[in-house]
């Protein structure tokens, strides 16, 4: 059983709700189920319930066992102060918000119909995960290195594209792109959108000026991203407040929204306080950033230029306020690895390719310097005999995957012919 499914149930109505009940014998009525958000906090927001006559509005959270509330410390985080009913699975344990009133549960285990729960376990049994996963070992060396190479520079042109668009939005200044790039791929999959869109509001004029001084560099990057807006008593905060206050007014920067940073569900290393004042850092110590890294093809010496770590405050805090044991947060290599995947490749690959250079064989070479991403779909090739030994071949299997065996374009794929011929 998996909270997915229980999602689905809850979203779509997919149980019994003709003379439903809570844990406690209440009589419990569903006017809205609320908007399924899959983003941090509770799993249902704006949810409409009556229990015994009294409407609820407010959110729902969803847990395989009731205990799993506890299990996920929710008891200590804000965002679920607001949950209305809490829907399970199984219940184990009465559940209490922090001013000790109990939440109301439903229990979905006797509502549910065999017929829905056949359905559903049929689809998560065991099936076959790609069309030729059997015969991928036979598959000639040969063949595959040569199928490898065009697969990895197609994903590289598909990431060329919005590096191209950046071009256009910043009047083909290089080193902005670069910043906005580095920026994304720094908010990881969560705040990375939210990163992009705050490197590009500021200029990277204004960049190139304050880069001297760290503070007024994690000033704009921290006010711009929206983490200023709240007034906090911490003497730092209020500095870089101070700071962003004056720069805007002196650049005469238009306030741009950005979507809330998320916190949540990131482990504190990746909190975005962490990684934005890691992206200052990084400008304040590398300047002309761009010359440094768009024809380097040493893995070692790009390294050392990503060997940084966050300004003093941020050793001792992850976020506002809150102090922690003291930890330099250094860049990871395992990070750089993604930046230079992310990153450093495919604008590499942009760059040259505007000005008529050919350089696949340097973007290969670099890439096997590179240690393979680690993901479910690495493991699967893996599992059916093709391992990825370094990025540049990770970055061919996914590409591989996600381009054509999800798409079924076997006719299409170099190993689907080959097995055709035989």
């Amino acid at each position: 059983m998996k909270e997915e499914f229980l999602h689905y149930l809850w979203k779509f109505k997919k149980f019994d709700t003709s003379n439903l009940i809570t844990s406690n014998g209440e009589k419990l009525t569903i006017e809205n189920a609320g908007h399924y958000l899959q983003l941090a906090g509770p799993d249902f927001f704006n949810s409409q319930i009556t229990i015994e006559n009294q409407k609820w509005a407010g959110n729902v959270e969803i847990h395989i066992k009731s205990s799993d509330w506890y299990a996920h410390h929710h008891e200590r985080d804000s965002n679920y102060d607001s949950v209305i009913l809490h829907v399970v699975w199984e219940h184990d344990s009465e559940i209490y918000r922090k001013n000790n009133t109990e939440i109301p549960v439903l229990v979905l285990k006797d509502l549910v119909s065999k017929e829905t729960l056949n359905n559903y376990n049929s689809l998560i049994a065991p099936k076959s995960w790609i069309y030729c996963e059997k015969q991928l070992v036979s598959i000639d060396n040969f063949i595959l290195l040569n199928w490898q190479e065009r697969l990895f520079f197609e994903r590289l042109e598909r990431k060329s594209k919005p590096i191209n668009e950046l071009l256009e939005s910043t009047k083909q200044d290089w080193e902005a792109v670069l910043f906005c790039l580095l920026a994304k791929n720094f908010g990881l999959n969560t705040n990375g959108e939210s990163f992009l869109k705050a490197a590009n509001s500021i200029p990277f004029s204004i960049i190139r000026k304050e880069c001297s001084d760290l503070q007024n560099l994690e000033s704009l990057i921290f006010g711009i991203s929206g983490l200023l807006e709240i007034e906090k008593e911490d003497v730092y905060y209020k500095n870089l407040k101070s700071n962003f206050d004056y720069l805007i007014h002196k650049y005469q920067l238009e306030p741009t929204h950005i979507n809330p940073l998320q916190f949540f569900k990131h482990r504190p290393d990746n909190f975005p306080t962490i990684r934005l004042s890691q992206l200052a850092n990084v400008y304040h110590q590398q300047q002309h950033l761009f010359t440094k890294i768009i024809e380097e093809d040493s893995v070692k010496n790009i390294y050392k230029i990503f060997n940084v770590a966050v300004s003093e405050y941020w050793e001792t805090h992850y976020q506002f306020d809150k102090v922690s044991p003291k930890k330099k947060k250094a860049l990871s290599k395992a990070f750089i690895d993604l930046l230079i995947i992310n990153t450093i490749i495919p604008l590499q690959f942009a760059y040259s390719k505007s000005q008529g250079k050919e350089i696949s064989e340097n973007l290969i070479s670099l890439l096997n310097q590179v240690s393979p991403e680690n993901n479910a779909i690495m493991d699967k090739f893996s599992l059916f005999g093709i391992k990825a030994k370094n990025a540049f071949e990770s970055q061919s299997l996914l590409q591989l995957k996600n381009e054509y065996c999800n798409k079924s374009r076997c006719l299409e794929c170099a190993i689907g012919m080959e097995l055709l011929k035989e």
